[in-house]
């Protein structure tokens, strides 16, 4: 028995996700094309600053990707909740991502997503009620995902894609999770004990999560091994990933891994410390790297720069190697 006294979490009012409404549907999310008109679009921006960075992002992805480097993306939450994932989707199902990671936040969202086609909620509405994301649907999907990853020796990412994908959630071509498990691409979750709605549930696995998101951040140290010529980038979030990116990061150096002509790209709203220094500057001084910033809201930002990279890997017509 420890020293300090605990709350008694069993004795929570739950509520069922068909009592919460929700901000985000899934008939909200963008629906990419064939990038037609985001490369003309781009062919008529200024050749300047910002304009010639979104240039330079598409321009690195494609070539990683042309000679067989890996693009890994790391996606905050609120890429999810904006409705730009399709994007990110569009690109895992085309072979242009070899890596996924998500936070526990971004992992919640997504698999609402999949599940219920809604997620995101009135925040300080639902404090103030004592409900904020106690949802119960929730809690039981991530938590069985979670033991059955520790029981399968899975990684959390891989269980919840699995989850998703079979048999398929209602709304599963929408899951990241989901996509990049169909496609055979790795997928991690990195969760923060804590951060998340799902660790006030009664229910929450703290052994099984801690497990398995272990497991997940040495499978991204493994893709990590290989960071000469890839791109790296972190889309929107602004302190666990780029922690996680650069403890996993130094692993993979210690390993063995080249930093040398590494691109990183960091995509927020604003200008953030972790992903500056953590992202852009610590793990470019190699020989050819290079860290590129895009600054704006995701929803605008993230389409153009989605479908522009289509447009670029479809006129490259170069097979890409898995």
């Amino acid at each position: 028995m420890g020293r300090y006294p605990e709350a008694d979490l069993s004795r929570m009012r739950l509520i069922s996700v068909a009592e919460r409404p929700t901000r985000v549907s899934v008939h909200d999310f963008a629906r990419p094309g064939d990038g037609t008109e985001a490369e003309a679009l781009l062919a008529r921006m200024p050749r300047q600053l910002g304009a010639e960075r979104l240039r330079e992002v598409v321009a690195a992805i494609v070539r990683a990707r042309s000679q067989s480097r890996p693009v890994v993306v790391f996606a905050g939450a609120h890429v999810i909740k904006v409705g730009a994932s399709p994007y990110l989707a569009a690109w895992i199902e085309r072979g242009i991502v070899t890596h996924l990671a998500l936070h526990g936040a971004g992992a919640v969202h997504d698999l609402e997503i999949a599940l219920f086609g809604g997620t995101s909620e009135d925040v300080e509405e639902h404090l103030h009620q004592g409900t904020f994301g106690l949802v119960r649907e929730t809690g039981d999907f991530f938590f069985t995902a979670a033991r059955e990853a520790r029981e399968r020796n899975e990684g959390l990412g891989e269980a919840l894609g699995r989850k998703l994908a079979e048999p398929a959630a209602p709304h599963a071509d929408q899951s990241l999770l989901a996509v990049a498990w169909r496609a055979r691409v790795p997928a991690t979750v990195h969760v923060a004990l804590g951060t998340d709605t799902v660790h006030a549930l009664p229910n929450a696995d703290g052994a099984s999560v801690g497990e398995t998101t272990l497991r997940d951040f040495r499978i991204l140290v493994r893709t990590l091994e290989q960071a000469r010529g890839a791109v790296v980038l972190n889309l929107g979030s602004a302190v666990i990933l780029p922690e996680v990116f650069l403890k996993a990061l130094t692993a993979a150096v210690n390993l063995g891994a080249s930093l040398d002509d590494l691109t990183t790209v960091s995509l927020d709203q604003i200008r953030h410390y972790r992903p500056r220094v953590n992202v852009l500057e610590r793990p470019t001084k190699a020989k050819g790297a290079r860290g590129l910033e895009l600054v704006g809201q995701h929803e605008i930002v993230l389409p153009i720069l989605g479908e522009a990279v289509l447009a670029a890997w479809r006129k490259a017509g170069t097979p890409i190697a898995k």
